[in-house]
């Protein structure tokens, strides 16, 4: 069986009935949320007022606003966080080793949708999932109903740079035109090694140039892995954005910034969970016991390039974990990290997952901000991330299209299938 016919019928049929009903009456009625503290999601802060929901999409921010439907008081309200880059279908086996993305079992499936599931918990409402296949039947199902979870946007299968042998330019624009008619909500590209092999280029100039300039004739962005030298051929290529980013001099990031080229760079999870979860991944491809060594020491190497970009003028820094198997769910630890490690402003941080997030996908009509008229995307956490961070592992309220899936602020127990307690 495909994973797309075994993650609609596995999954699919022990939800689907109850979901559709629930769903169909939550999202349908009016509801008013209460808040002392609510972060906007553009920078700015509100005080004592309500949030208007109106089936899917926020109506307004009206403190006269009534009768109170869920009252977050003494709470942080903010709009749910964006994961500009993650991996949700990535998954241990049944040996417990790296099972990598591309998995086609039952369980396999399980594990995908419990991804989903434990991301959306944490807070994440919409995430860009990077290069596999099996994120289309995950990513359609959840747009369905089907199941729980965060929304979705997929590369499908990456462009993967191997110099001459990944083919001629016109070849590469074939290669994306194939990715968009699979349903590829954005191109993933490879222009580096992976940084435990070294993160040499792999990809020409003139390579880079075609594949990105395809993504743009499809209505596409092109975000590409890159580190070192291919930062600046990614960005002279006119790509949407550079994941990672590490080894880039200042020079790079000015012409980023000088480019309006967004920078998705990751200053901690990543590297700390593969370290956490060495044995789970030694001995599968990809990880070897030098790759480890590398990455050990790689993490400074991240800390420095974060703690150099913010300090470009216009570089714009969003967020994303690039999580695998074994940080899905603790996708909130790269804000500990950023502003813990590479001293970024907390407020920054919440605004990269926030509005400059949606900006970045193209999606700022639509998510990113508590404001009228945009998906009534809402989270609240037990404390202050301005003043403490570490709230940001504190997500006690998630609601997404106005449907509420966690509610455990007021002793509650986590929901699902959108009914509220």
């Amino acid at each position: 069986m495909k994973f797309t016919t075994i993650i609609l019928s596995v999954l699919g049929g022990f939800v689907l009935a109850p979901r559709t009903a629930a769903q169909t009456v939550e999202t349908s009625r009016r509801i008013v949320i209460g808040a002392s503290a609510v972060l906007d999601g553009r920078g700015k802060v509100l005080h004592d007022t309500r949030i208007v929901v109106d089936g899917s999409r926020i109506l307004g921010v009206d403190a006269s606003a009534g009768p109170v439907d869920y009252d977050l008081r003494g709470l942080t309200v903010l709009p749910g966080w964006i994961d500009a880059h993650a991996h949700v279908t990535w998954i241990f086996g049944k040996d417990g080793k790296n099972a990598g993305m591309l998995g086609t079992s039952q369980e396999d499936a399980y594990q995908a949708a419990s991804n989903a599931w434990l991301t959306l918990m944490a807070g994440f409402t919409t995430i860009q999932s990077l290069g596999a296949v099996n994120d289309i039947p995950l990513r359609d199902a959840i747009a369905r109903g089907i199941l729980p979870g965060p929304r979705i946007l997929t590369a499908v299968e990456p462009l993967v740079g191997r110099g001459e042998a990944t083919g001629t330019p016109e070849e590469l624009r074939a290669f994306v035109r194939k990715q968009k008619q699979a349903g590829a909500d954005v191109i993933k590209i490879f222009a580096s090694q992976s940084i435990r092999q070294g993160g040499g280029t792999t990809l020409s100039p003139e390579q880079l140039n075609a594949a990105c300039d395809e993504a743009k004739k499809q209505g596409l962005r092109a975000l590409v892995h890159a580190y070192k030298e291919a930062v600046r051929a990614a960005t002279l290529a006119g790509c949407s954005e550079i994941e990672h980013g590490t080894l880039a001099t200042d020079a790079d990031l000015k012409l980023m910034a000088e480019r309006s080229t967004y920078l998705d760079p990751q200053c901690g999870l990543v590297i700390e969970n593969y370290l956490a979860n060495r044995e789970r991944y030694v001995g599968t491809p990809g990880y070897t016991a030098e790759g480890f060594a590398a990455m050990e020491r790689i993490l400074p190497m991240n800390h420095e390039l974060l703690q150099r970009a913010v300090k470009i003028p216009g570089l714009k820094i969003v967020f994303g974990t690039d999580a695998v198997a074994g940080a899905h769910g603790r996708n909130a630890e790269e804000f500990v990290d950023r502003v813990r490690d590479c001293g970024v402003d907390p407020m920054a941080a919440m605004v990269s997952a926030n509005s400059l997030g949606a900006e970045a996908l193209r999606m700022a009509d639509q998510i990113g901000a508590i404001a009228p008229g945009l998906q009534a995307d809402i989270i609240a956490l037990e404390g202050d991330p301005l003043r403490d961070i570490t709230a940001v592992r504190r997500v006690v309220f998630v609601m997404k299209g106005g449907v509420v899936y966690k509610h455990a602020a007021r002793g509650a127990i986590p929901v699902y299938a959108g009914v509220a307690p």
